[in-house]
């Protein structure tokens, strides 16, 4: 089996899903083999497309003798429950993020991994990324001394494009800190070390129509004395794309205006059941469901600018690699861009499933990162520094 492509059944065929395809199709090391999804349009397309089988229930496919692992790719509110039925059939699990809503849930689904003896990894999260990855080796050779600063920030129509109701509800997951934060959390967590102690913040709700955060700015404390400046803005008219060479967060270059045409493309959205069939519809399976191009990308996908200040130098991430700026200049780390997109995920599947390496970005790192999350929203509420206790070192 080490050398065997990693067998894989989907528990949603939604957005997550869809952007993942693309990765799935391409990497030879895992193989579709069964799905789940309540939209029959979808799990129809799926028999088609890959010749694996429709389940008619998540139990079905977790029971599924074929299967090896589960791609949990269900609304956020659902993952706990769907991790714990996975780990009972003995299933490996790649859960989405973020990992859960609660500490709690993420608890549940640590605890039932650990009793099954299954391996859980949490992603896709753009701390997988490889720039990411590079400047954290550069910063782990010593040559830069310790991280002192890191400023991350992305500005984006994220609150704009088609959503379910639930996505506007921050009870049910929705808003951005949930579905955003637990990128660019994980990211800085990665760069300085992963043991932050504090979080003060605020965030934005501005559109009544949209009941829910679209935007937050956030100060992290870490462990040694770094502090991390996080924001995030998804009601963005300005693109800070325009910051990484013109080249969007799926690695490909970015039309001018595309924010300006996500809104007047919600404003023919009447009512929420026409929203929420927008959004389907654009998804795998749906009537306006267009393939991911052939040709690979030609960049890394990225979640904005990020550069860390470190005692001797700073470091920039961009789409291609990290721009170094120091004593001797300035100068390019390029890493090669991959035929692949989201190449790096699979990397740890496979580091994990067929190696039996520690995953990275495992349940307690992945929990740690939620805590993060959490403390923005609650530091919003309170107008107080929330203090962390759930926090864990990046894995060596």
């Amino acid at each position: 089996m080490s050398g065997e492509p990693v067998r894989l059944g989907v528990l949603g065929l939604g957005r997550a899903f869809t952007l993942m395809l693309p990765t799935f199709t391409r990497d030879g090391r895992v193989r579709l083999v069964a799905a789940f999804d309540p939209h029959e349009s979808a799990t129809a397309a799926f028999a088609r497309d890959f010749g694996g089988t429709a389940h008619v229930s998540p139990e079905a496919l977790c029971a599924d003798p074929q299967v090896e692992w589960i791609y949990v790719a269900t609304p956020h509110q659902m993952h706990a429950d769907h991790v714990e039925l996975a780990a009972a059939h003995g299933k490996h699990v790649l859960v989405e993020k973020p990992m859960a809503l609660s500490m709690a849930d993420c608890t549940r689904m640590i605890d039932a991994s650990e009793r099954a003896s299954t391996r859980l990894i949490v992603g896709h999260s753009h701390s997988f990324n490889a720039p990411v990855r590079l400047a954290r080796n550069l910063i782990a050779s010593g040559r830069f001394g310790a991280v002192r600063l890191i400023q991350a920030m992305n500005f984006t129509d994220f609150l704009y494009r088609p959503r379910r109701p639930e996505e506007l509800d921050t009870a049910r997951g929705g808003g951005v800190v949930f579905s955003q934060a637990a990128h660019q959390v994980d990211i800085v967590r990665l760069l300085a070390g992963g043991l932050a102690t504090s979080v003060y913040a605020r965030a934005g709700a501005w559109d009544p129509a949209r009941p829910t955060e679209g935007a937050y700015t956030a100060l992290v404390d870490f462990a040694g004395g770094a502090v991390a400046n996080l924001t995030y803005n998804g009601y963005g008219f300005y693109d800070s794309d325009a910051w990484m060479d013109g080249i969007g967060e799926m690695g490909r270059h970015k039309a001018p205006g595309a924010h300006q045409a996500t809104r007047q493309k919600l404003m023919r959205a009447t009512d929420e059941a026409t929203e929420a069939a927008q959004k389907a519809q654009r998804n795998y399976g749906g009537n306006a469901y267009v393939p991911d191009a052939s040709e690979p990308p030609p960049a890394f996908q990225h979640f904005g600018p990020v550069i860390v200040c470190c005692e001797r130098g700073d470091l920039r991430l961009t789409p291609t690699g990290v721009e170094v700026h120091d004593t001797q200049g300035v100068r390019f780390e390029y890493e090669p861009v991959p035929a692949v997109p989201r190449s790096e995920v699979i990397d740890e599947l496979w580091s994990v499933a067929r190696k039996g390496s520690e995953p990275v970005h495992g349940g307690a790192w992945s929990r740690a990162s939620l805590e993060v999350c959490l403390a923005i929203l609650a530091s919003h509420r309170s107008r107080a520094a929330i203090m962390l206790s759930e926090q864990v070192a990046l894995p060596t």
